[in-house]
């Protein structure tokens, strides 16, 4: 056992992967003979910084690589040789990376091209189709062929990795950090007074994120269905953080800004979304996270995308595909408002993602690759 301890890297950019990379860090840092480290690359500027505020985290290197509306080649052609150097800057012994973002594909990149280990957290992940959702699905696949340990957040998962020729002895099944994240927070931080006092008159918040690029050319239409939806149901308050992209800033606000019981807000830090979400009698979503964490808090999850990489929650029954056709869109929400016996079933399901000790058996599993301690058990 060495008296220098190891160096990790969380690497990271967006929103999404902070949260859930947040619980890792914590874990990390218990861990005898590990130090972590985070590198930022700022690929969502403001709702990263606010995540991590929300953890009291802050990155010890930031590459700051967004430029407005960038394509995704100059961001590749960004992050690449900067996160290679600041990999040698930091004495990295491994590189943690998250899920499918473009962040993760080349910092993961990167580190091969170091001779750094890498560790690739929630994959496994498979929607089947490559350009749905884009480009994360390509993302993902081909971080799995750079990685050295795979944390699969399901059995599901980790045998679609087998599938495609990955070893036992890097392979663990850990569940789901965004379990470990939105409980914790879902638990200490109030909703907001407005939100509570619609509550406390009777009626009923709905949770509603769009934003995907596959969405992009519907998705006009699409907020003209949820704006039919609101029109029907008078009674429920429709709560959507719209995203920065311009693109969908353009696409949604006329739609919807007229619509009575439809708030659209600026993006949400994590403190107040995980409550809206804990809150929520249904959430509409494109997102990915999104359907994990309304899984773990217990809330039915319409997903508005035609496939998705997290099957366990359709089969389980907390997720319904909604699809991105308009007209369908419009028919599955309305049917759930209209039916709360399909929500109360819903709420009831079994969350398929994980117990809240994901970010711990990520911790042992990179200790025991450095021989610092006993291989973790797999979860489920």
């Amino acid at each position: 056992m060495t008296d220098t301890p190891k160096r990790i890297v969380l690497a990271f950019g967006t929103r999404p992967e902070a949260t859930k990379m947040a619980p890792v860090y914590s874990a990390l840092a218990a861990q005898p003979g590990l130090t972590p480290l985070i590198l930022s690359t700022g690929q969502q500027r403001q709702m990263l910084d606010e995540a991590l505020a929300v953890f009291g985290l802050t990155p010890d290197e930031d590459l700051q690589v967004m430029t407005d509306r960038q394509t995704l080649a100059d961001l590749t052609g960004r992050i690449v040789p900067q996160a290679g150097r600041k990999l040698r800057e930091l004495g990295a012994d491994m590189v943690l990376v998250h899920g499918d973002t473009t962040t993760s594909f080349c910092v993961a990149l990167s580190a091969f091209y170091e001779g750094i280990p890498v560790g690739h957290v929630e994959a496994g992940l498979r929607s089947g189709t490559m350009r749905e959702p884009f480009p994360e699905e390509a993302n993902r696949r081909l971080t799995g062929v750079l990685s050295d340990l795979d944390f699969a957040p399901t059995p599901a998962s980790a045998e679609n990795l087998r599938r495609e020729g990955k070893g036992e002895r890097g392979l663990f099944v850990t569940g789901q950090t965004a379990v470990d994240a939105v409980r914790e927070v879902a638990g200490r931080v109030p909703l907001r007074p407005e939100w509570q006092a619609r509550l406390d008159a009777g009626g009923r918040l709905v949770t509603v994120t769009m934003h995907r690029r596959e969405n992009l050319p519907v998705m006009r239409e699409m907020a003209g269905a949820l704006a039919d939806v609101a029109r029907a149901h008078p009674d429920t308050h429709f709560v959507y953080p719209v995203h920065l992209n311009p693109a969908v800033q353009e696409a949604v606000r006329p739609v919807l800004s007229e619509v009575p019981n439809f708030e659209l807000t600026d993006p949400l830090d994590y403190a107040q979304m995980a409550p809206l979400m804990a809150a929520s009698a249904l959430l509409a979503t494109d997102s990915g996270g999104l359907q994990e964490e309304g899984a773990a808090l217990g809330v039915p999850v319409a997903v508005l995308r035609n496939v998705t990489e997290r099957p366990e929650g359709l089969e389980a029954g907390v997720l319904t595909l909604a699809g991105n056709d308009p007209p369908r869109l419009r028919e599955v929400l309305d049917r759930l408002l209209a039916d709360e016996a399909e929500l109360a079933r819903m709420r009831s399901a079994r969350n398929p993602y994980g117990d809240g000790r994901a970010a711990q058996r990520i911790a042992a599993a990179v200790a025991w690759q450095f021989g610092l301690g006993e291989r973790p058990e797999n979860w489920a």
